[in-house]
């Protein structure tokens, strides 16, 4: 590190097609997640498929097209998800790339002892600081591991990228190529919710004490919650993934962390996704802590928040308690991402909550989503025997320690009236009523 790290720098630095000359067939290679995916090395790559064949692309959700992922490109590319997204869905559910299901606390591991080896990490940093360290900005979770692990590190320096604080940072030594880009980062659409959501948000935040910590991801339901705590105190945040609803409560004073047992002060992250307005206000923010997701998914370290709320959401629950969030029958549709970390980790926190929220119905209100039994094929992503908490717009069932008899009849209760009778129906004839 005594170098002149400006002169490695300016060493390192090459164009898009000259850097990807590194990746030979048959290798394996991490593409930056989330608003950190590095879009040009992406495109470049692309137009490298004619010189490759069966090499891997192993990533989490990004949010930006997946040029290799066209079957075009099935026998140059085989992405392998570790959480599947819109981009990848179609080739997952067809056959032509794989999904990996695994809890996100313990992906950085895979490519730490050799089970995931990566040859080649692909990631996106902001310019460097007067030290040299890039930083990995708004994906730190499992960006940093693969960086870290990878036999090779090609790099966009993004002069838009943020510069945030914590474990986020790679010195430019590290860095085997760089890129130099300028554009903006992909942002999320700010959706409204709907009277449903805000009711599911109302139940919510009238189960929040104050002084509590929350995990919470993008969505209806999570900004439904947030909207409804503007006369909560003292509020905390650790969380996977945070997007813009967060930063309209520290501007209202009522996310603060002051009372948070475990990085007391500080908002702790994994990744980021959001608006401009987000992106800046993270920039050089001592607030924001980003940490690896087997630190900030880690249930061990979760449960040390007192008071942990972790909210997540679901496609569908059964009459006992399984709930689906990964698929709809045998058809993937996401992951497993970081649910059932944060429901463990809430559930041994003092006076924790976790809680599973969803809507009680789908597609114009002609199916409920809680059910007698998960469609067949569909994905137990987190056991009956961890659900605690269950929201829909309807009301709140909590099923802990609960026989399936009780359990049956709280979730009926919170289910679309509509449905309430062919549920019972279904529950007796189970035998569960």
């Amino acid at each position: 590190m005594t170098m002149n790290w400006e002169a490695i720098y300016r060493r390192k630095i090459t164009d898009v097609d000259s850097a990807l000359q590194a990746i030979q067939s048959n290798s394996r290679v991490y593409i930056g997640g989330g608003a950190g995916v590095p879009i040009e090395l992406i495109h470049g790559l692309t137009r490298r498929a004619p010189e490759l064949k069966n090499v891997e692309l192993t990533h989490i959700l990004t949010f930006s097209d997946a040029p290799y992922a066209d079957p075009a490109y099935q026998n140059n590319f085989r992405v392998n998800a570790l959480f599947i997204g819109a981009n990848v869905r179609q080739a997952v559910n067809e056959g032509r790339a794989d999904f990996t299901p695994i809890f996100l606390s313990e992906i950085p591991a895979l490519f730490r002892n050799g089970s995931l080896p990566i040859d080649v990490a692909l990631i996106s940093v902001s310019p460097p600081d007067e030290h040299g360290f890039c930083s990995f900005g708004v994906e730190i979770g499992t960006t940093k591991p693969a960086a870290e692990a990878a036999r090779l590190v090609i790099a966009e320096v993004n002069r838009q990228m943020p510069r945030t604080l914590g474990n986020s940072f790679i010195h430019v030594s590290r860095l085997h190529h760089i890129i130099e880009t300028d554009y903006p980062l992909p942002e999320a659409p700010q959706g409204g919710s709907s009277p449903q959501h805000m009711r599911i948000g109302e139940l919510i935040a009238e189960m929040i004490p104050d002084g509590a910590t929350l995990q919470m991801g993008i969505g209806s339901i999570p900004d439904a919650v947030l909207q409804n705590l503007h006369h909560h105190k003292d509020l905390g945040i650790h969380t996977e993934l945070f997007s813009d609803g967060v930063i309209d409560m520290v501007e209202r004073g009522v996310i603060t962390c002051a009372r948070k047992t475990f990085h007391p002060g500080k908002i702790v992250a994994g990744f980021l996704f959001g608006s401009k307005r987000l992106y800046e206000f993270i920039h050089n923010n001592p607030l924001i802590e980003m940490h690896p997701t087997d630190y900030v998914n880690d249930p061990f370290n979760i449960a040390r928040n007192d008071y942990m709320v972790a909210i997540n959401s679901a496609m569908q629950v059964d009459l006992t308690g399984q709930v689906c969030a990964d698929s709809i029958g045998p058809r993937f549709y996401s992951g497993v991402g970081g649910q059932v970390d944060f429901i463990r980790g809430a559930a041994r926190s003092k006076g924790g909550l976790p809680i599973i929220a969803l809507l009680s119905t789908a597609k114009n209100d002609t199916i409920s989503r809680i059910v007698p039994a998960l469609y067949e094929g569909a994905g137990v992503v987190t056991t009956r025997n961890d659900v605690h908490y269950v929201v829909t717009e309807y009301g709140v069932a909590y099923l802990h320690g609960k026989t399936v008899r009780q359990r049956a009849e709280a979730l009926i209760n919170i289910a679309h009236p509509k449905f309430r009778d062919e549920l019972r129906y279904a529950a007796k004839n189970l035998g569960y009523l």
